[in-house]
């Protein structure tokens, strides 16, 4: 009979949990951090992990809490990673935020606006470990969110350009819920609105955008926004 090898998901959006064949594992909190870093880092030397989750101990106090949270991990956890240097997850593991960064490098080099719309909500929606707040998970936090932004970005520019200005909206509010100061959103969404022969709610979107940015930051819209908006609902803008 074939060896059946164990199957192991590892879930890191919206909560953290380990699935072994379908099953959830109980897992250690320092063992969590050390697969998470692993996870999401690629990759790396024993020591670059150890210094990263104990930064405030010496080399040797950080070296040694790893060596015991790989131990434990090889022995209960099998098949997951490697023990060897460098450090890297097994190639049964499969990891939620690689199939989201698949995904969303699939949507950039397509070129094609139609998703479906499972997938702008999931890019809308989605967070990476929500509750952690360590310095090197919030890096990665920001990151992701970039990435999701970025490809909601692209689909609303695409949508805009062949002339589905209601897709546009969907994908520019969408981006703009996750970074609402992102000037380059807020324009997608006006010029969608305008698309559309929706001028009160361009007008209303970009007077939204004028308030919340003077309340946090102080400041106004770019003059390249405010003339902007003013030629296309005169009519007289071409569209770019």
């Amino acid at each position: 009979m074939p060896i059946l090898v164990p199957r192991w998901e590892l879930t890191l959006l919206g909560c953290w949990q380990l699935k072994q064949n379908d099953q959830p594992v109980d897992v250690g909190a320092r063992q969590k951090r050390v697969i998470t870093a692993i996870a999401l880092l690629g990759i790396r030397p024993r020591h670059f992990i150890a210094t990263l989750l104990w930064p405030d101990g010496s080399e040797a106090q950080a070296a040694g809490n790893l060596r015991a949270s790989i131990f434990r991990i090889s022995h209960e956890l099998p098949f997951l990673m490697r023990t060897t240097e460098p450090l890297q997850l097994g190639n049964q593991v499969a990891v939620d935020v690689h199939q989201l960064r698949r995904m969303i490098g699939a949507v950039i080099d397509s070129g094609e606006p139609g998703v479906p719309s499972a997938t702008i909500e999931l890019l809308r929606t989605t967070e990476l470990l929500p509750g952690w707040y360590e310095d090197w998970v919030v890096c990665e936090q920001e990151l992701l969110q970039h990435e999701r932004v970025d490809a909601l970005e692209i689909l609303a520019r695409r949508y805009l350009a062949r002339g589905d200005p209601s897709h546009a909206i969907v994908a520019a509010r969408s981006a703009a819920s996750i970074e609402p100061l992102r000037e380059s959103l807020q324009l997608l969404l006006v010029r969608g609105h305008l698309a559309a022969d929706n001028r009160p709610s361009a007008l209303s979107a970009y007077r939204d955008f004028c308030v919340r940015l003077r309340r946090e930051l102080g400041v106004a819209p770019s003059p390249r926004f405010a003339a902007l908006l003013k030629s296309e609902l005169a009519g007289t803008v071409r569209a770019t």
